[in-house]
């Protein structure tokens, strides 16, 4: 199985009404949940780790989540609210505004052995959970008892909104980023945690603390992977009509970790055993899959009906 971590929301995503005002219409977001939920429409066990409220909009994230084959028995049900992000884009680039305060998902608590992280291919973590200082605590004490028994994915997903110390926060998602063994950053997420440094010195400073793939998304661009052993690779990301960008980093992240377990190239090493050739077709599967996503409303990765070509592509 293929787990994530952290936060499953409400997006509200901007909408016109039949008279043509301006109204938000409500979608089950959160980046975590979307990658749990981008893996297993690709037909791979995936699993959601985090809390879930049991009010209104918590039952509709269960009953959405379960809908697509997300195993939820790692999942704290929880009567606290659901976090709401209200979406707001401006050049194409979507902006949030979070109700996160004591909510069901920055309220979860990690228990020592309750997950079985050596039967686990993968966990990935990050987001919106992590700019809490209580929440991030109990993210770093799961991926501690993680590190070790299986590769570990890890994307910061950077909310500015969320941050009220930028200095701490970036000492925080350094430290998550060592714990690591693929880290994924959009270019935007790079700008604000990095400044102007250089991306190929930065996969240098993880690679020397233990990171194995590091990853930047450039939108409509490409993306650029460094590995610790094969070096940089870049893949172009395939032209699309772009309807919203919502989800789109979620259904990337998704694709590759289903793309490196499609290889059997995670799990306990053998990520650093990936050759250069089976890298280039897990970012190009994954650059395939984020670009479907972006051509529908809100965080809708795509099912394996719809890339069926491009995963047999996968292993050659």
């Amino acid at each position: 199985m293929l787990l994530s971590c952290g936060d499953a929301l409400i997006d509200f995503l901007p909408a016109k009404s039949g008279d043509g005002r301006d109204a938000l219409v409500p979608v089950v977001g959160g980046s975590c949940l979307n990658v749990a939920i981008g893996i297993a429409r690709l037909g791979a066990p995936a699993g959601f780790v985090g809390g879930i409220s049991t009010d209104l909009f918590g039952r509709i994230i269960a009953d959405h989540t379960q809908a697509s084959k997300v195993d939820l028995r790692y999942a704290a049900r929880r009567s606290r609210p659901t976090t709401l992000a209200f979406v707001h884009t401006v050049d194409g680039e979507p902006h949030y505004a979070f109700y996160d305060e004591g909510t069901a998902a920055r309220e979860w608590t990690y228990r020592q052995g309750s997950i079985p992280f050596a039967e686990a291919d993968a966990i990935h973590f990050g987001s919106t959970t992590l700019a809490d200082v209580r929440a991030a605590g109990q993210t770093l004490a799961l991926v501690e008892d993680a590190r070790g028994a299986t590769t570990i994915s890890f994307d910061p997903n950077c909310r500015p909104d969320l941050i009220d110390d930028k200095a701490e926060y970036v000492r925080r998602m350094d430290r998550f980023a060592a714990c690591a063994d693929i880290v994924r950053l959009s270019d935007s997420d790079f700008a604000f945690l990095n400044g102007e440094s250089d991306p190929a010195g930065k996969a240098k400073a993880l690679f020397a603390a233990g990171t194995v793939l590091f990853v930047i998304t450039r939108g409509a661009r490409c993306a650029w992977a460094w590995h610790r052993h094969e070096g940089m690779i870049e893949v172009s990301a395939p032209p699309v009509e772009v309807v919203d960008t919502v989800g789109a980093g979620d259904s990337f992240q998704a694709a590759l970790l289903f793309a490196l377990r499609a290889m059997n190239r995670i799990g306990a090493g053998p990520l650093t055993r990936i050759s250069a050739a089976e890298l280039r077709r897990a970012l190009t599967f994954a650059a395939a899959c984020a670009a479907v996503t972006c051509s529908r409303p809100g965080a809708d990765p795509p099912r394996l009906s719809e890339v069926g070509a491009a995963v047999a592509a996968l292993t050659g």
